[in-house]
């Protein structure tokens, strides 16, 4: 008796742990609530029409399988004749465009909704750039702040090792984790300008509830509104290039209070930035720190090693440009080269970042070359 309790515990405790899995996949599969009152709205309007196809469904199939069984030939039925029938003419007809109509209401309100971006709290330009964002906040508490969101250092060192490198630290957010996480503060309308300096990006989060793309030379617009604080995450949705795949997105909502002190921490690191440009900077912490700018903004295309993928991303060790006049090397990096992969750094990194980028360039995998303080990049702006 007891033996056949322990297997009924087992059983049952089996059962439980398929069902609850089963309930996890599902939510998995479906379309997710999100924390905005878009995405519950674009929710309930899948739901509905999940629920709507279903009924149709099992209407069209319940009547042909029925039809199958009770009209076979075998039983003698003759096919019947509905040519010119008006009636069937309405019903087919009428039928439809009620169920679209139906339909058309509550997804034309929510459009609606989703495109409304007057009386914002606040503006955000969003720029799409191989393979980073840029985050620019246009007005608001943090008006002026402006950086680059680009996969965490972590992340991309350890897709980079590849094979060697051990997944599971990373949970369930591997490549899904950035260096600098857009913030913005919970109860605020945020307006969104998606746009993109090298070709098409889509900025994605799926708990916010909707997907923009950034296109050169044009603006989208979109917005959004987060009431409670939390970390949400997403992707670039549009297939960008080679590392389409490694261009995260996380958003942090953040309470007023704790968003005002995020924007004071700003503050004083963009005012430390310009302070520190005017400074002389030795050749230890100019590497130091561009080895961390490149690992982060150049070694996707040119390799960790510097060795790139020539032809469409040239080597930097042993190049001519990394090794030859600094005042070549600063314009290259500032401005880009057309009809090339090489992206323009002018609006990406400051001063600073720069310059240590380019003195650890010059003077790493093998090569030999004189330092680039800030103030030459600051004067060649």
């Amino acid at each position: 008796m007891r033996k056949l309790r322990e297997l009924a515990g087992l059983a049952s405790a089996f059962l439980g742990a398929t069902v609850t899995t089963a309930q996890a996949d599902y939510g998995l599969l479906n379309m997710r609530v999100g924390v905005t009152e878009t995405s519950k709205s674009v929710y309930e309007l899948h739901m509905i029409i999940f629920w709507v196809c279903c009924a149709i469904g099992v209407v069209v199939f319940g009547a042909m399988i029925w039809s199958m069984i009770h009209h076979r030939k075998s039983k003698g039925a003759v096919a019947a004749q509905f040519h010119e029938s008006t009636t069937m003419e309405i019903l087919w007809t009428v039928v439809p465009i009620v169920i679209l109509v139906s339909m058309a209401i509550p997804a034309t309100t929510t459009l609606l909704a989703m495109e409304d971006t007057s009386n914002a709290d606040m503006t955000i330009k969003v720029t799409g750039l191989q393979w980073k964002w840029k985050y620019d906040y246009v007005d608001g508490e943090a008006a002026g702040v402006s950086f680059v969101s680009s996969l965490h250092p972590k992340h991309n060192e350890a897709r980079l090792l590849g094979a060697d490198v051990d997944l599971s630290q990373f949970g369930d957010q591997y490549l899904l984790d950035v260096d600098n996480p857009l913030v913005i503060p919970t109860g605020q309308k945020v307006r969104f300008l998606l746009t993109a300096a090298d070709v098409i990006h889509a900025w994605w989060v799926p708990d916010l509830g909707w997907k923009k793309d950034a296109i050169p030379g044009f603006v989208n617009e979109a917005w959004t509104k987060v009431d409670e604080p939390g970390v949400y995450r997403g992707q670039c949705a549009e297939l960008c290039g080679k590392d389409h795949g490694f261009m995260p997105i996380v958003v942090i909502a953040k309470a007023p209070e704790d968003y005002a002190k995020w924007v004071s921490e700003q503050q004083a690191s963009i005012a430390a930035a310009n302070a520190s440009a005017d400074r002389e900077w030795t050749m230890d912490e100019l590497m130091a720190k561009g080895e961390q700018v490149y690992t982060t903004s150049c070694a996707a295309c040119h390799q960790a090693n510097g060795q790139g993928l020539p032809p469409t991303f040239p080597a930097i060790a042993g190049s001519a440009i990394a090794t030859g006049e600094p005042d070549a090397h600063i314009g290259l990096v500032l401005n880009g080269k057309a009809g090339t992969a090489m992206a323009a750094y002018r609006d990406v990194l400051n001063d600073v970042d720069l310059a240590a980028v380019l003195t650890y360039q010059r003077n790493a995998f093998g090569n030999s070359a004189s330092a680039i303080q800030p103030a030459a990049v600051k004067a060649a702006r």
